[in-house]
């Protein structure tokens, strides 16, 4: 990894719809070169996906809640039946696996506390789970889906 592939990350980062010849133009390299880099980084999964993101405001789920969930179950039968149901929540949008007091730490999407309601009957369902203690997002302050790139080594 090097300056050129860090400032590839970051041009994409910001808008992955930009072209190869704007991102070559803007850190300085041929198209060719540029293209290669780009299918280097994808090829060595560094480049995940490319996504769109979706306004929450505009789609009715601006509402985030964080639930911190509690077990007392820590077999892999348990964690696998957990991780099925969360995934199968597509309001849950996050979810952690959590060291200390909390076994996992959710961020869930909804329109209101009604959808909220709908969200926390399902987990409160799922065997095995002794608490789940939310808490409401009032304002976000800060949001990015861009990565800190400057602890990415040169060289590998």
């Amino acid at each position: 990894m090097d300056k050129f592939d860090r400032a590839i990350l970051d041009s994409l980062q910001t808008d992955c719809t930009r072209s190869v010849a704007d991102i070559a133009e803007r850190i300085g390299l041929g198209s060719t070169a540029c293209w290669r880099r780009i299918q280097k980084l994808e090829e060595t999964g560094i480049i995940d996906r490319r996504v769109a993101l979706l306004n929450p405001q505009r789609l009715n789920v601006s509402v985030s809640v964080f639930a911190a969930i509690r077990t007392n179950q820590h077999n892999a039968a348990w964690l696998e039946q957990f991780h099925s149901a969360v995934g199968d929540l597509p309001e849950v949008v996050e979810c952690y696996r959590m060291a200390g007091d909390t076994d996992y730490l959710l961020r869930i999407v909804v329109a209101d506390i009604a959808g909220y309601d709908a969200v926390y009957k399902q987990l409160i369902s799922i065997p095995g789970i002794t608490d789940v203690s939310s808490s409401f997002a009032m304002e976000q302050i800060k949001f990015t889906t861009g990565l800190p790139l400057r602890y990415a080594s040169f060289g590998g």
